[in-house]
């Protein structure tokens, strides 16, 4: 659904995915998935395709989190990973899929030339 977000913000917030179409991005908020700056309506396409994109990421995202667990169970299984060690680096571990996530998607977006100057 892609509505203005006044008088459709219900069905906004109902359907699968809502876009909201606004000339004022920062001063409103409605209930939508998205919100898109009307000027920048004319790379809608762009953004759906991104969004796909986004979706591999993610999936990458996992793929690269499930391969850094099972490498630290086999060493731990082994024994050769304490636990002050296993500590240390499980919040490595989400900061570096949270880090991969960030800097995938803003290259991307910037090939694609979807960031606003």
């Amino acid at each position: 659904m892609i509505g203005d977000g006044l008088n459709d913000a219900g069905a906004l917030s109902q359907s699968d995915v809502g876009v909201s179409v606004t000339d004022d991005v920062s001063n409103f908020t409605p209930a939508c998935d998205a919100i898109i700056d009307s000027g920048q309506l004319k790379n809608f396409m762009k953004y759906l395709h991104f969004s796909k994109t986004s979706l591999y990421i993610i999936h990458l995202n996992f793929l690269i989190s499930f391969i850094y667990n099972l490498i630290g169970l086999s060493f731990a299984i082994q024994g050769l990973l304490s636990p002050l060690i296993a500590a240390v680096l499980m919040p490595v571990s989400s900061i570096t899929v949270v880090l991969f996530a960030t800097l995938a998607t803003n290259f991307i977006a910037k090939r694609r030339g979807l960031l606003s100057p």
